[in-house]
């Protein structure tokens, strides 16, 4: 079976965490894919070119000048520099974004009417996927011949549009299409009861109890699009969805999400 492993911004810019995790990635039996997003860097970045990242319910908004430099990073620097690790770990990985060879395609999102239910929010240039917009042939194809797929979060429209998509979305399509086992990796050990404890992991979590982590405020930002994307996936047919830490990948943890 397919295992697809998401990496956040505050893995891939951790030069020690992204070695760790690339090297422990390598040796991880099976077919096997990675999504990963860089908002870390992007921000970084804009804010070095006089530009103010604007970010709403965890999910940036991402303008013409945005929507240049996300793709410039994650694309580009975050894309190559995941792709070298693996190759110096002996993993024949391939760096892609969602317009090589079409693989993902995307549709530009309209206006989101946020939680309160009243507020409508114009996110810009960013792309909506699902299972349905994967090129699930042309992965296999890559899979078959040995390679190991590295997905940037950049998709484009399929006429001419680039498109910012966030990247546990696109984790959560890519899995669907696949019938894939889906990791979300990032530097926490899991979902926490206590955001501030390492050691208070949830180790399975419903969408009832989402529900109560939120309004007690446990969870918050952009650990509730990461919970939303993976219950969305299992109920779309993700065969497993598991939150866990980046580090120690050839061993258990996690939370392990139901529905």
């Amino acid at each position: 079976m397919i295992s697809l492993y998401k990496i956040g911004g505050n893995v891939v810019d951790d030069p020690q965490a992204l070695e760790r995790f690339c090297e422990e990635f390598a040796a991880l039996p099976g077919p096997k894919v990675i999504v990963h997003g860089g908002g870390v860097r992007a921000s970084q970045v804009q804010k070095a070119l006089g530009q103010e990242p604007v970010k709403i319910e965890g999910r940036r908004v991402t303008d013409a000048a945005t929507l240049e430099v996300v793709t410039m990073v994650y694309a580009g620097w975050c894309n190559k520099d995941i792709v070298a690790r693996l190759q110096a770990h002996g993993c024949n990985a391939i760096g892609l974004s969602g317009c090589d060879g079409g693989v993902v395609t995307a549709r530009k999102r309209p206006p989101k009417t946020l939680s309160d239910g009243v507020t409508k929010v114009d996110f810009g240039f960013v792309g909506d996927v699902t299972a349905a917009s994967v090129n699930v042939p042309f992965i296999k194809q890559l899979l078959d011949a040995g390679l190991v797929p590295v997905f940037s979060a950049i998709n484009h429209d399929g006429a001419g549009q680039l498109l910012n998509t966030n990247a546990d979305t696109m984790a959560a399509a890519i899995s669907v299409a696949l019938g894939a086992k889906l990791f979300y990796c990032f530097e926490k050990n899991g979902v926490l009861c206590d955001r501030n404890d390492e050691d208070s992991v949830i180790p399975s979590l419903d969408p009832a109890g989402f529900e109560r982590l939120k309004a007690e405020g446990r969870v918050a930002e952009g650990m509730i699009p990461k919970l939303e994307n993976s219950f969305a996936a299992l109920r779309e047919g993700a065969c497993c969805v598991v939150i866990r830490n980046a580090s120690h990948l050839l061993e258990p943890g996690g939370t392990e999400l139901k529905i």
